[in-house]
């Protein structure tokens, strides 16, 4: 699990099809602190450390992953949030994060309001009904919450804070981004299903 507070933005150091995809993600993190076998979300995805080096950790990644997230997009010198599992007694200062993207949203439209950027995303059919105003989204392994809902499209803000120690301060219209959806939602509409 994890919270969708990003603690450091990795850079790809080299992609390799090997039956799976297997990345190679450079940090700063302490890389003896990370076992083998752990999880780290990368660009919200929930992914399991196969090796590690100095400054550096390697992932699998299954042909499904890649077929409902981003990573297809993922390529060398690309840079990628990051965050570690919760563990217990851990801040949680976002919301409960599984790192299991649900599907692909698009950004839109962007503009800044202050400091901030006001951006809208069009989700998924299959899941816009899962976003609600005022909610929590994870979008690229950021907790966010959600301003607006307008059919397919939501809009969020982000604070120059989040555009420093995340990804967020590179978007741009087009970009294809890794959605999860709010995991209290989710069970909410399975429920719903079977009054």
């Amino acid at each position: 699990m994890f919270t969708g507070i990003i603690t450091d933005q990795g850079r790809i150091q080299s992609l390799r099809q090997q039956g799976d995809l297997r990345a190679r993600i450079g940090c700063s993190y302490d890389t003896g602190t990370i076992a083998l076998g752990a999880s780290i979300a990368c660009d919200g995805v929930c992914l399991t450390v196969i090796q590690t080096g100095e400054d550096w950790f390697d992932v699998e990644i299954s042909a499904e992953t890649v077929s409902k997230t981003n990573l297809s997009t993922w390529s060398d010198g690309r840079i990628v949030n990051l965050e570690r599992a919760l563990k217990v007694g851990d801040e949680l200062g976002g919301h409960i994060v599984s790192g299991h993207v649900d599907g692909v949203a698009e950004i839109t439209a962007m503009h800044d309001e202050g400091g901030s950027t006001r951006v809208t995303l069009r989700a998924p059919e299959a899941l816009a009904r899962f976003i609600a105003p005022k909610g929590s989204v994870a979008l690229n392994g950021t907790s966010l919450t959600v301003n607006e809902v307008n059919g397919c499209e939501f809009g969020i803000n982000f604070i120059p804070h989040t555009k420093d120690v995340t990804t967020w301060g590179r978007a741009k219209i087009g970009d294809m981004v890794n959605l999860e959806i709010d995991t209290l939602a989710r069970y909410v509409a399975r429920l719903k299903d079977f009054a």
